[in-house]
């Protein structure tokens, strides 16, 4: 298994040196976002039409010893705004293409929520049964949009051989792993999961639990953790709106690997990974409100290279 870092964090360097400095933390794989929510700060799909740039692109990380992980392109594909959902579908299709160019074999995504109605403006997250307005709008979402959309975009990247992990995210259509495997069973399995355990834990799902749901359906993994607040519970409850800076007074926060949960807690996850197949990439992605980005990427390198003997390009296990 292999630590990787989410180069989103790092989004204000260019590519060279964000690349130093992951190395410098004995990590040499990376994660590239490549536009909508993610940005595209180190990988620009312009190299899609311009065979000098993206040869360029592949020695910069040859030269660097860098494997990539997955190229993510979170975005929502559903949204109702016609104009916004053409910009994200066009964004997820070309980095399929990129992918498939550079010998990557997994693309991060969103599922993407659309709104309540073909004449909505916003997208409409339905998180309860009743009144019974939500369930017909559930229905409408997944029969209408959901369904024929993925089934669709499954279909493109498989042609040009790609899986695409979708993350399991509020806000969307897949958010746990009941309905990510909702949308691997309409779409086929070239769907599966970039798999968060920060996203289990504010639901109450356990996340080495969740591992034995997902199984095989797991391409690619996150590590970032989370933290209860157990003062702000009786309050708030989970569904916490509060603006995620709002460090003081959230229900739950998403924190740096380690200072959510214990290493004992991170080793059974790992292990419980490798038990069911996965022995891929744990991507260290920085969402603390409580450290610097800097700070959190060094404090999740170190906690993780002590737990994980990270199989580098290059590097013999003893090392």
């Amino acid at each position: 298994m292999k630590i990787g870092v989410f180069s989103v964090l790092l989004a204000d360097l260019p590519l060279e040196t964000a690349l130093q400095k992951i190395a410098a933390l004995n990590i040499r794989t990376v994660e590239l976002g490549t536009g909508n929510y993610p940005g595209d700060a180190h990988c620009k799909l312009s190299m899609l039409d311009e065979p000098a740039k993206l040869a360029e692109f592949k020695k910069k990380l040859d030269d660097a010893g860098f494997q990539v992980s997955a190229l993510s392109c979170h975005g929502n594909a559903l949204h109702p705004d016609p104009a916004h959902a053409r910009q994200h579908r066009d964004v997820s299709r070309k980095t399929i293409l990129l992918a498939e160019k550079l010998g990557i074999p997994v693309v991060v995504d969103f599922s993407g929520c659309p709104g309540d109605s073909p004449i909505a403006k916003k997208p409409n997250w339905v998180t309860c049964p009743w009144p019974p307005d939500y369930l017909e709008i559930l229905k409408w979402q997944w029969d209408d949009v959901v369904a024929p959309y993925w089934k669709e975009h499954a279909k493109f990247a498989a042609d040009h051989g790609v899986k695409i992990a979708v993350e399991m995210h509020p806000g969307f259509v897949v958010y746990n792993p009941e309905t990510l495997l909702r949308l691997r069973a309409i779409a086929g399995p070239q769907i599966g999961c970039n798999y968060d355990p920060s996203h289990m834990f504010w639901q109450g799902i356990d996340p080495v639990q969740a591992i034995r749901v997902l199984g095989d359906s797991i391409f690619h993994v996150h590590a970032k953790d989370t933290q209860i607040y157990d003062a702000n519970l009786p309050l708030r409850g989970v569904l916490d709106t509060n603006h995620y800076s709002d460090v003081r007074n959230r229900s739950w926060v998403f924190r740096t690997c380690g200072y959510g949960h214990s290493a004992a807690w991170w080793k059974e996850f790992i292990s419980t990974l490798r038990m069911f197949g996965y022995d891929g990439t744990l991507s260290i992605e920085h969402e603390d409100g409580l450290m610097s980005a800097g700070e959190g990427l060094r404090k999740a390198a170190e906690f993780l290279n002590e737990i994980v003997i990270s199989e580098q390009p290059g590097a013999a296990w003893w090392a």
